[in-house]
């Protein structure tokens, strides 16, 4: 695992994006690993070291989360700006296309990509997210995004870190520590805080959130397409999931047990799904 960064700009200056990158860095085979609203891209250091062998994986860290900088306009949270910084990442993999992994946010980014003229997109899997969202998935969401909770040691951390994943069907010791250590930063004050900015949650509707529909985006997606969902999720209801079978790419879709919104892809079963797929095509 390397750690990179790019001078991304965005509507209000540059700021540096952090990516992680894996395997072979001269492979043109490139899988980019994009992640959740709140998380960030070492989530993927399971899949992307399983990956690895024959392929280059690249894993940032979007804006605001993990190593990347946090942005002076909190309104620059937005769709736009991470549309324009994967783009310029992929200009800096110096490859023609790239495949795209995308986790709930991750995954609206790359519709979003994959759907565009011209996309550098070849393959896309998308993981507990579609083209329709629920208002009250997104309420729930609205509930912890942007706070800024202060942890006295690493146990108080974990264990609001349980509470906020319960969902994710993140299994034994090994794998909350992991996410235990990547998802906390030392706070100026002592202890322990989340490694993202609060000021996330001033570009997420909140309260006022109402159902997200982009059905015409994911209907001119014309690459392969892969869906993923948490048997239990509130994000990607099952109606939809099967609406994306028969619209748009007409995905392929595979539903993992026990997890919702959104499966951490860090188990076994749920890594070998993936590379399965990738080989097959």
């Amino acid at each position: 695992m390397r750690q990179k960064y790019l001078p991304a700009l965005g509507l209000h200056g540059f700021h540096r994006l952090a990516y992680t990158e894996w395997g072979d860095p001269d492979n043109p085979r490139v899988l980019l690993c994009v992640h959740g609203l709140t998380r960030n891209g070492r989530d993927f250091d399971d899949l992307a070291g399983a990956l690895a062998t024959d392929r280059r994986v690249i894993c940032p860290d979007m804006p605001g989360r993990g190593e990347s900088e946090w942005l002076a306009v909190k309104d620059d949270y937005a769709i736009p700006t991470y549309l324009a910084d994967c783009a310029a990442l992929i200009a800096r993999l110096d490859v023609e296309t790239v495949d795209w992994l995308g986790t709930s946010m991750g995954g609206i980014i790359g519709i979003y990509l994959a759907a565009l003229p011209g996309t550098p997109i070849r393959r896309l899997i998308v993981n507990d997210i579609g083209p329709f969202i629920p208002a009250a998935g997104l309420r729930r969401i609205a509930g912890f995004v942007g706070s800024d909770p202060r942890f006295a040691d690493a146990a108080e951390a974990l264990s609001f870190l349980k509470g906020a994943m319960a969902t994710f069907g993140i299994e034994g010791d090994d794998q909350w520590r992991h996410i235990l250590e990547t998802s906390t930063r030392p706070a100026a004050d002592g202890g322990l805080r989340l490694h993202y900015d609060p000021g996330l949650g001033r570009a997420f509707p909140g309260d006022a959130a109402r159902d997200i529909d982009f059905w015409a985006v994911w209907d001119a997606i014309a690459c392969p397409v892969l869906t993923l969902r948490g048997a239990e999720s509130d994000i990607l209801p099952a109606q939809t999931a099967q609406e994306m079978t028969r619209r748009g790419p007409k995905t392929e879709l595979v539903e993992f047990s026990g997890c919702g919104h959104a499966p951490a892809l860090m188990a076994p079963g749920q890594i070998s799904v993936i590379e399965d797929w990738l080989r097959s095509r």
